[in-house]
């Protein structure tokens, strides 16, 4: 499939909050490919024992990833009846974790996003 490249124009745009490998694209684009790795250790008590954080001691992260089936190439043929792209206005709260907010065509992307939460709670102590 080829994409013509189109004009793309967003009259606003507003986003409260934009994190960890994550974009925001007005126009036309090839591919993208964010990867995020995340590692988080929720204590009781706050300590930092100096060793945590060794990404290769969890599998989640170093597994390969499934990928789909690849269904047999097919022709589709795409007429743009305008060349302008048009958004009024928007508003995004949040954009969080390899993901993306685009206003243009895309040819590929591949998001990527490994969590591993660790959670240690005190037991055996009574409630304050």
């Amino acid at each position: 499939m080829t994409c013509v490249p189109r004009t793309s124009v967003v009259r606003s745009l507003k986003v409260d909050s934009l994190i960890f490998g994550s974009s925001i694209f007005v126009g036309d684009l090839h591919n993208f490919s964010p990867v995020s790795y995340v590692y988080a250790v929720q204590r009781e008590i706050s300590v930092f024992y100096g060793d945590e954080g060794n990404l290769s001691a969890y599998p989640i992260y170093s597994a390969p990833l499934p990928w789909a089936r690849q269904t047999p190439a097919m022709q589709m043929e795409v007429t743009n009846t305008s060349p302008v792209i048009c958004a009024g206005n928007v508003r995004v709260i949040s954009i969080s974790t390899a993901s993306m907010v685009q206003f243009g065509s895309v040819r590929s992307i591949r998001a990527d996003t490994r969590v591993k939460n660790i959670r240690q709670l005190l037991r055996g102590l009574p409630p304050k």
